[in-house]
């Protein structure tokens, strides 16, 4: 029965990130830098909460755009947050993780034959969904502009059947962000123009040489903002995203979430509000930690010579792999992990302009950290 799959299903790939994970897993004492989950636990007032809503059987169907308290206090959070303003009551939808939040705005914008322009390298969740919608995905190759997807990247891939730009920041695998210029010059670019832009900012929380700007602060009218708890709080288990967007866009969205999900878990989102309100800074001592790993982990790597942007946000260092390698990057990945025993994600996994790097996280301790740095050298060290 397999030929009467869905043949843009059958043409899609499972994720590298995940293909590559699975493939090793099963390897004893390995050190895995792999991983795009913070390490620390989700914090306790969160937990309380969750469990406070199951001893209270809060335990039914919510609104399909989730509970009116959380709603706000979604809104209250990117107003303090990043100067956003929407509206409580249509402007905001509580999603299944920014997964589902970036499926429902796919199937909700495109049409058959339309394009959307990504950034290359980029997170492998985005492709498969515009090719099920029948879309085209249009990678623009921002290696050699220090990752950064400006527009003047951006505007030789424009034609009339550009119907979204996805602007992924800060940046899986790049850690990357951009700057209030490069942002506003995109905005008023595309002013004029019949064009979505998908922000996904589930990493806002996490920037460290500068405070994350959303693109929609300039362009509200055409974007789609996504953000979740996944990062910022520790809760990708809980599976809590957030989409914002003018109410002429969420209203329709809103029909796609209701038939996919009928509503996040309730549960959840009771752990959420709690996350949003009282822990509205939790994300702080993560940051400082996270800072302390990154320029361990930079020198680290500067130090072995390789050739690595420091990265602003998120937790991933794209290291390309030097050039006396002579392998493509799953093959890299797979001989070090098999060699020395340290796990990376190979950079094809994020699209073909991946190719010839590797993504490392440093969403571990420093103790495992410095383990697994030296295991890459010793490596490095054989091969040249």
């Amino acid at each position: 029965m397999e030929h009467l799959i869905n043949t843009k299903v059958q043409n899609i790939e499972v994720s590298g990130i995940r293909k590559f994970y699975n493939m090793v897993s099963h390897i004893d004492d390995v050190i895995s830098l792999t991983i795009g989950q913070p390490d620390f636990q989700t914090p306790e007032h969160v937990k309380q909460a969750g469990i406070e809503a199951i001893e209270d059987n809060f335990t039914s169907y919510t609104h399909n755009a989730g509970i009116s308290e959380l709603r706000i206090a979604a809104c209250d959070f990117v107003a303090k947050k990043y100067h956003l303003a929407y509206e409580p009551d249509s402007e905001v939808i509580v999603t299944v993780g920014a997964s589902e939040a970036i499926d429902i705005t796919f199937r909700t914008i495109l049409a058959e034959g339309t394009e959307v322009i990504l950034p290359g390298p980029i997170y492998p969740g985005y492709e498969p969904i515009i090719r099920m919608c029948g879309a085209v995905p249009v990678h623009v190759d921002i290696r050699e502009n220090g990752f950064r997807f400006t527009l003047e990247m951006i505007k030789p891939y424009l034609t009339d059947k550009t119907r979204c730009i996805v602007m992924p920041y800060p940046s899986n695998p790049t850690g990357v962000s951009l700057t209030e210029s490069e942002l506003k010059e995109i905005a008023d670019y595309l002013k004029e123009r019949d064009i979505f832009v998908l922000a996904d900012e589930i990493y806002s929380e996490l920037t460290y040489d500068q405070p994350h700007i959303s693109i929609a602060a300039f362009l509200k009218e055409k974007t789609i903002v996504i953000n979740g708890l996944s990062k910022s709080h520790s809760m990708t288990g809980w599976r809590i995203g957030f989409l914002f967007a003018p109410k002429d866009i969420t209203k329709h969205i809103l029909k796609v979430h209701q038939y996919n999900v009928s509503c996040a878990n309730s549960i959840a989102q009771k752990a959420a509000l709690a996350a949003l309100t009282t822990g509205i800074d939790d994300a702080t001592p993560m940051k400082k930690e996270y800072i302390i790993r990154r320029d361990y982990v930079y020198n680290r790597l500067s130090t072995m010579g390789l050739r690595v942007v420091k990265p602003d946000g998120a937790f991933y260092f794209f290291v390309k792999i030097p050039d006396f390698i002579q392998l493509n990057s799953f093959d890299f990945a797979l001989e070090m992990v098999h060699q020395t025993k340290v796990a990376v994600v190979p950079g094809s996994a994020f699209s073909e302009y991946g190719e010839g790097y590797f993504r490392l996280s440093f969403a571990c301790s420093l103790e495992t950290l410095e383990t697994g740095l030296n295991r890459i050298e010793t490596y490095l060290n054989m091969k040249k």
